[in-house]
């Protein structure tokens, strides 16, 4: 192996902050603060701003979502809301169909000259049309 590109394996001193708790474990973590341990001898010091001692989920004063709460809110604004729904769908009914989209608007969205404006535009080229004359 290759001599000084391993970090050094020591003994650390972790310390949470918030919860005043400390233990010691082996680690490669770069600490710049030493503390004396229990037994005399002094270590270098990593501080955590919060560990399995602070930490919500593992002291067990994590806030639980109250769902049945959220789904009893939804039913009851459901209800008070229900003729609304019906007819916002009876309108979308009534409105036109793109064909070339597949989708429900209220205006068409198309350049495409309808049958009415191709006939209108047919009738009035024949009637610009000078007569041809026989000869």
């Amino acid at each position: 192996m290759k001599k000084a590109i391993h970090p050094v394996y020591r003994t650390v001193v972790f310390q949470d902050v918030q919860a005043n708790k400390s233990w010691i474990s082996r680690s490669t973590v770069n600490a710049k603060d030493t503390v004396t341990w229990e037994d005399g001898k002094t270590y270098p010091l990593v501080k955590l701003d919060i560990s399995a001692f602070s930490h919500p989920f593992y002291t067990g004063q994590q806030r639980m979502v109250d769902t049945a709460g959220r789904i009893d809110r939804f039913k009851k604004r459901f209800e008070t809301t229900a003729g609304k729904t019906v007819a916002r769908k009876a309108a979308a009914k009534t409105t036109k169909q793109l064909a070339h989209v597949g989708h429900m608007a209220k205006r068409v969205l198309s350049t495409a000259p309808t049958k009415e404006e191709k006939t209108t535009k047919k009738t009035a080229k024949k009637e610009k049309a000078p007569a041809k004359k026989e000869a």
